[in-house]
């Protein structure tokens, strides 16, 4: 069954209901109708996200009497069009900051947000995702419609993402790198924290495959990863972080987290896909001000661009 068949005939079957289905029905994956609205929430989502120029519109199931007009910007509507809700989500921001923006622009619990985050097969995730959201909530600017729900929220921000992983050929260009899709999405994540800018990506990039693949091993040693899975914020993490026994402390684990420590827009995604060629081990935002960084092939190089950045912070 296409998309189209399995949404209209989960239309079909409300159609014919005495009550209209309560919150979160869609969410239920227990028996085959059930099943199938889960289904049917993100295939609606993969009809109802258009480009408005850079702006993705998010129009809810339950609107009965919106014109397509107001989705592409023709035709009248304009009362409608003024009750829409813009958010825009940042490359690069936790789960739990997407959550909250979304929930400020529309109104909406961010109680019924969380919830709706946890059905990764509700909102359409692909396989590799294995069922969290983090990393897959692509960072757009959405216009939300007043009747669109949490999950179809969330599910037009995976379907926005499966769009750029087809055009980024994700799954076949993690097997090249020799890595999985999810592999992929992790590292583009780190590489989206710890890069100043768009132009060094492609080498932070580098960096993290020199080090996963250094013989003998290297552990990764981002704070990024740390300051993530003790759910801090910040540039650099403490001696005391560096304890810490979490999943996500790649100063003491090897290889790379779990998961995305964020959600990546397509410049690090492409950067993961097609790091820079080069030795380096180490990089230093030298001078966090001005997004400058540089990068290191030898640990003495390295303790010079520290050193550098000292030199900085203290006449900063």
């Amino acid at each position: 069954m296409n998309i189209e068949d399995l949404l209209r005939e989960t239309l079909s079957d409300m159609a014919h209901e005495e009550q209209p289905p309560p919150p979160g029905r869609f969410l239920h994956v227990n028996g085959g109708r059930s099943r199938r609205r889960g289904l049917a929430l993100a295939a609606a989502a993969a009809v109802t996200v258009l480009a408005v120029g850079s702006t993705f519109a998010v129009q809810g199931l339950s609107s009965r009497t919106a014109a397509p007009g107001v989705l592409t910007g023709q035709g009248s509507g304009e009362t409608r069009a003024e009750t829409r809700s813009t958010v825009t989500v940042n490359e690069g921001l936790r789960l739990s900051g997407v959550l909250k923006n979304l929930s400020a622009a529309t109104g909406k619990p961010l109680e019924e947000f969380e919830r709706a985050a946890k059905d990764g097969a509700a909102l359409g995730l692909p396989t590799y995702a294995k069922g969290r959201l983090e990393g897959f909530a692509y960072p757009a600017t959405y216009e939300v419609s007043p009747t669109s729900s949490p999950e179809e929220i969330l599910a037009a921000m995976v379907t926005r993402f499966r769009r750029v992983a087809e055009d980024a050929d994700l799954v076949e260009g993690a097997k090249r790198v020799g890595r999985t899709p999810l592999e992929i999405m992790t590292i583009a994540s780190i590489v989206q924290a710890e890069s100043a800018g768009k132009r060094d990506m492609p080498k932070v990039a580098r960096v993290i495959y020199n080090r996963l693949n250094h013989t003998p091993e290297m552990r990764l040693q981002m704070d990024s990863t740390v300051l993530y899975g003790l759910n801090k914020f910040g540039l650099a993490a403490s001696h005391e972080d560096l304890q810490s026994r979490s999943l996500y402390n790649t100063y003491v684990r090897l290889g790379l987290p779990p998961g995305p420590i964020g959600n990546p827009g397509a410049d690090a995604i492409a950067a993961a896909l097609n790091p820079a060629a080069g030795n380096w081990l180490w990089f230093v935002t030298t001078d966090p001000k001005k997004g400058v960084t540089k990068f290191a092939d030898s640990e003495s190089e390295y303790l010079k661009l520290v050193e550098e950045y000292n030199k900085n912070r203290r006449t900063g």
